[in-house]
C-alpha cells in the first residue's frame, strides 16, 4: 500500500460491516466538518471517550 492510499480517510458509516472499506466524501458529505477536516462521527467518538475519560478521573479522585 503506497502513502498515499495510507491518507485517504475511510467513512466511519459506510465501511460498518462492509468488507470492501468505502472512501470517506469529504465535503461531499453532510457528516463532514469542513473547518475541522474530519468526519463527525469520528469527533463525536473523540468527545465520547474524553467525557468518559473525565468521569473516571473524576471518580478515582473521589475515592
Amino acid at each position: 500500500m503506497s502513502t498515499e492510499e495510507k491518507t485517504i480517510p475511510l467513512c466511519p458509516l459506510m465501511s460498518v460491516g462492509s468488507q470492501v472499506e468505502i472512501v470517506c466524501m469529504q465535503e461531499n458529505c453532510a457528516w463532514y466538518l469542513k473547518n475541522y477536516k474530519i468526519c463527525s462521527v469520528y469527533m463525536m467518538a473523540h468527545n465520547a471517550m474524553m467525557d468518559v475519560q473525565a468521569k473516571q478521573k473524576a471518580k478515582q479522585q473521589a475515592q
